[in-house]
């Protein structure tokens, strides 16, 4: 039996499945055991995908969401929650509850959320209707918001079309929610890749070179289960970052090629370590 003082952080995903295995709950639970970490599971929906699209999504019903939720926190609990891909109003109201009363037990729980609307072959993963209760429901329970661009563009009814107009849009986010923000710039032009992060601090801006790659499939699940897992593991937000931004772009050079759309990461590379 792991010692009491080598027991690993305790993070719960709550997600949508993705039967490829690139992105949503796998990718969660891959990321979060390299990482060190153990994964916790809540399904929000049933997905048959691969690497050219969704093909078909089925909806987990919003009590039963709830109940996996509430049993795995009274039992096992955790040291971190990170939602991906949440659905409808109806879903989006029972996660935020289950952290609103799960924080009575865990006050300063880390919560991020990866405001996930779009599959990557372009299917919605989230109802219309359900933005404004995201906004003003789940939002002021996240420790720090991931969008990418076109999420961040949907949040702010901004177009964000430099580095500049991503701080402006983390500054909008910041002040709607009260989280820190990581604004991510993949869907920007050009060689280098920059994501900014807006904290109680101010900003950060992180870079590197851009990687000409189709198999990039699930790098905002990934990104985001391996920050709840560094803020889990104690890590204050910058490193936790650092870290996960070193883990996805290590997962996505060393992709494994499979599919023939947009390929999966091979999120193993990291068993229990990080750069």
């Amino acid at each position: 039996m792991v010692s009491e003082q080598k027991k690993p952080a305790r993070i719960l995903a709550i997600a949508g499945s993705d039967s490829g295995g690139g992105a949503g709950i796998q990718a969660d639970i891959k990321t979060i055991t390299a990482l060190g970490g153990y994964a916790l599971t809540a399904l929000t929906a049933l997905t048959a995908q691969n690497t050219q699209g969704v093909q078909a999504i089925l909806p987990v019903p919003p009590e039963f969401l709830r109940t996996q939720i509430r049993c795995v926190l009274d039992d096992l609990g955790a040291d971190a929650i990170k939602t991906g891909m949440l659905g409808g109003a109806a879903e989006i109201q029972c996660v935020s509850e289950e952290i609103v009363r799960y924080r009575q037990i865990m006050p300063g729980l880390p919560v991020v959320i990866d405001p996930v609307m779009v599959a990557k072959g372009g299917a919605s993963l989230l109802a219309e209707e359900a933005l404004s209760c995201l906004k003003t429901q789940l939002f002021p329970q996240a420790t720090v918001l991931t969008p990418n661009l076109p999420e961040a563009e949907k949040l702010t009814g901004m177009s964000l079309l430099s580095v500049e107009d991503m701080r402006q849009a983390a500054r909008v986010l910041r002040e709607m929610s009260g989280a820190a923000v990581l604004v991510k710039g993949g869907h920007l032009s050009g060689d280098m890749l920059v994501d900014v992060l807006l904290d109680e601090d101010g900003f950060t801006e992180f870079s590197d070179t851009r990687i000409t790659t189709r198999h990039t499939h699930g790098t905002g699940c990934t990104l985001a289960s391996a920050l709840a897992t560094g803020l889990a593991q104690k890590l204050p937000l910058r490193r936790a970052v650092e870290n996960a931004r070193v883990y996805v772009r290590h997962a996505i050079l060393t992709a494994p090629g499979f599919g023939a759309g947009a390929g999966p990461l091979w999120h193993a590379h990291a068993w229990y370590k990080i750069l």
